[in-house]
C-alpha cells in the first residue's frame, strides 16, 4: 500500500442502532449511527410490523377505490 494516500482505519469502531443496541466493526468511522440492525430489523426478530404513517393506506385504497 502506499504511504499517506488511505484513510485512518478503525479496528473498533462502534455502531450504533435507533433500538439502542451497540456492536463493534471495522471502519474508517469512528461512529456510525443506523436506523436497523439484526436485533431489531423484521427479518431477523420474524415480528411484522406494517408502519401506516398519516393514512397512507387509506388514502391509497380511497384513490384507487380498493375497498372491496
Amino acid at each position: 500500500m502506499k504511504e499517506k494516500i488511505h484513510p485512518k482505519f478503525f479496528e473498533d469502531a462502534q455502531v450504533v442502532c435507533s433500538c439502542g443496541n451497540v456492536f463493534a466493526i471495522g471502519s474508517t468511522k469512528k461512529q456510525l449511527r443506523v436506523e436497523l440492525c439484526s436485533k431489531c430489523h423484521p427479518f431477523f426478530t420474524g415480528e411484522r410490523k406494517m408502519i401506516d404513517t398519516a393514512g397512507r393506506v387509506e388514502r391509497f385504497k380511497q384513490r384507487y377505490k380498493l375497498d372491496k
